[in-house]
């Protein structure tokens, strides 16, 4: 009777390993955009803002939200009526960019990796303030030197500079 116990439990385990998909474990890579994608906000064509752009990931969805600007992905992380299940957030690397209005394809870093400028000279898209994305902390630094600002990670990102209305603090660090 004992075999029959060990038969049983083994058989279970091997059905739930089977179910187990350990594909669906792994972040999907960033995308590019072309001229089919729109913001997420505002419904225009991400190719009609400047500055450097993002995407979010959210369990059970294969597109990714996109954003025309960094900030607005922000402000699509701290909006409580936005979908929770966020499984990646990539964000263009503009230490990596060589243009500042239409960053090329491959320049996508993820977003909890990136260091962030706020409160520089430089806005994105809408011209509203945006929140800079760089992958190494001496790009970043190199900007600030030439339009100010400071550097912040994506869970030190200050809520009242993504929704100035908010009543402070910092972003809920999802992920």
């Amino acid at each position: 009777m004992m075999w029959l116990r060990w038969l049983v439990l083994l058989s279970v385990l091997a059905t739930t390993a089977c179910l187990h998909d350990s594909s669906s474990d792994k972040a999907p890579p960033a995308q590019e955009f072309g001229q089919g994608q729109v913001a997420e906000f505002c419904g225009m064509s991400l190719q009609e803002h400047n500055g450097p752009k993002a995407q979010i990931f959210v369990k059970d969805r294969v597109a990714p939200y996109w954003f025309a600007s960094v900030h607005d992905m922000f402000a699509f992380t701290l909006l409580p009526e936005e979908p929770r299940a966020i499984v990646a957030i990539y964000v263009n690397d503009m230490g990596h960019a060589r243009n500042w209005d239409h960053p090329e394809p491959g320049v996508w870093v993820e977003a909890h990796k990136a260091f962030f400028v706020i409160d520089s000279r430089r806005h994105g898209g809408m011209d509203e303030d945006e929140a800079v994305p760089f992958s190494d902390t001496a790009a970043a630094r190199a900007f600030i030197g030439q339009n100010g600002g400071r550097m912040v990670r994506f869970k030190e990102m200050p809520t009242d500079y993504i929704l100035p209305n908010a009543d402070g603090g910092t972003a809920p660090g999802k992920s």
